[in-house]
């Protein structure tokens, strides 16, 4: 290992990191909104702090190996999640650390759990930031600097592999830095193609940039304290459900449609394009009847499942007074998530997909002992590996999850409260029920389930794996 490269690299993110906090400066010396000197001031901070942790690394590194790869990425999403916290103490916005920690961690991961009330009133510049944070989040701000750094002399295809979300890694090119520009060429170009339709559909500006950023980024901030439920259009909540849709598809796939002309049979010949639409369906099918009675719009109903299915986190009603049944379906599907290299959060289409043929195979080989049958995803053969390494994810998720949960409860939160948050927060949803529902926030929970669910959320967005392989032994020795 390459501590002094590891030290380096970090500090390469974390000064990229400062110089973004210039930017909701410009915003509020825009709107007149406050807070200009407050944001560069964080901004010149963490630019310092960054330019101290170069200049101790002494330099780019020649090489980084897989297990600096994996160190970088988890110490960034930490080290990152603190960092953007400073603008909320700077500001006065959130003076307790744990609450600035909190929503900091929240908006890079893009969980969209908040603590924060009255955002109708917040100054822009907070506003702005907290979306900005999770358009950064969306993507990976690691993958960002993976193209910027080859300029600085350093590779980063270790840095690629233990970032980019899903079981099976797609190269878009033969060269990782041309994969991660393309990457951030079609994030940014769907962010604004977003932007413009919702100003279209009657967003004032403002509102269209924040929301574009955080449906792109399946993040789930707003602007208002109604979230997306403060325009009440069936156009703006149309647009939103194709947005959020669109950007829960493998982006690996929008790459290859793209060279097609955009062509729908390119993306329908993807079998895990095709299982997420049909889940999708069937959940808007099974929670429309369970909600026939209710008097609930079914522009509504659609919206909010496609939220939650897709882990954004926008709502448009309050769903947690939906029946049990609706409910429940709403907390399952926070775990099965959008598609593998997405920006989306969960376990992912994919996983469950093959999870639930690797289980059909088992069965069958009780039938016939002696037969062999694979696992296969359209036309390519499922290697053991691949499979053991699946259930091996399933199994850490949920005891995971289930930790977090009863660490919450612990202290004394409500169960409802308690193993919902939890879910919302590892799968990177944001809202769940009782508490934390749509219509609240997480300000009211204790200090200590705050902290257990900051790391619940980093360790989300990392996908168990790239974490817990830290505390191997092994990972450690030469």
């Amino acid at each position: 290992m390459h501590p002094k490269g590891v030290i380096w690299t970090i500090g390469v993110l974390v000064t990229l990191y400062g110089a973004s906090m210039i930017v909701p400066a410009f915003v509020a010396m825009y709107y007149d909104a406050g807070h200009i000197a407050e944001f560069l001031e964080a901004g010149a901070i963490v630019i310092l702090i960054g330019f101290a942790m170069m200049r101790f690394g002494g330099g780019a590194p020649k090489r980084l190996t897989h297990r600096d790869g994996f160190l970088i990425v988890a110490l960034a999403w930490l080290v990152l999640a603190l960092i953007g916290a400073v603008p909320f103490w700077t500001t006065g916005t959130l003076p307790s650390m744990v609450d600035a920690m909190f929503e900091s961690a929240s908006g890079l991961t893009t969980t969209g759990a908040t603590v924060l009330s009255g955002l109708d009133d917040l100054p822009r510049s907070i506003l702005f930031w907290r979306s900005m944070q999770e358009w950064l989040g969306g993507m990976g701000i690691i993958v960002l600097a993976v193209a910027v750094m080859p300029l600085l002399g350093v590779g980063g295809m270790q840095l690629f592999k233990a970032e980019t979300p899903g079981p099976v890694k797609d190269k878009l090119t033969a060269r990782v830095t041309e994969t991660a520009k393309l990457l951030w060429f079609l994030y940014l170009g769907m962010t604004i193609i977003c932007a413009i339709a919702y100003d279209l559909g009657g967003m004032n500006t403002f509102d269209a940039i924040n929301h574009a950023m955080c449906t792109v980024a399946i993040g789930g901030f707003s602007t208002h304290d109604a979230s997306f439920g403060y325009f009440d259009s069936p156009t703006l909540k149309l647009i939103g459900v194709f947005f959020m849709v669109l950007a829960g598809v493998n982006f690996t796939l929008h790459f290859a449609a793209a060279l097609r002309g955009f062509s729908l049979r390119t993306y329908f010949r993807d079998e895990e394009f095709r299982t997420y639409i049909i889940w999708i369906g069937v959940l808007v099918v099974l929670i429309s009847v369970i909600l026939d009675s209710s008097g609930e719009e079914g522009i509504d109903v659609l919206f909010n499942v496609v939220s939650i299915a897709t882990t954004t986190g926008f709502a448009v009603s309050d769903y947690s007074l939906w029946p049990a049944g609706a409910t429940l379906l709403l907390l399952l599907t926070m775990f099965v998530g959008a598609c593998a290299g997405s920006t989306g959060g969960g376990m992912k289409v994919v996983r469950i997909l093959l999870l639930f043929r690797q289980g059909l195979r088992e069965i069958r080989r009780l039938v016939h002992p002696h037969g062999v049958i694979h696992v296969k995803m359209g036309n390519q053969r499922i290697s053991a590996g691949v499979t053991e390494a699946l259930w091996g994810f399933a199994v850490l998720f949920i005891v995971c999850y289930l930790v977090v949960a009863v660490l919450v409860a612990m202290t004394g939160v409500d169960m409802v409260t308690a193993f919902t948050a939890a879910a919302a927060c590892i799968t990177n949803t944001g809202p769940g029920f009782g508490d934390v529902g749509p219509y609240s926030n997480y300000a009211s929970l204790p200090d200590m389930a705050k902290s257990v669910l900051i790391f619940s959320m980093v360790l989300g967005r990392l996908e168990i794996y790239t974490f817990f392989v830290l505390l191997v032994p092994e990972f450690w020795r030469n």
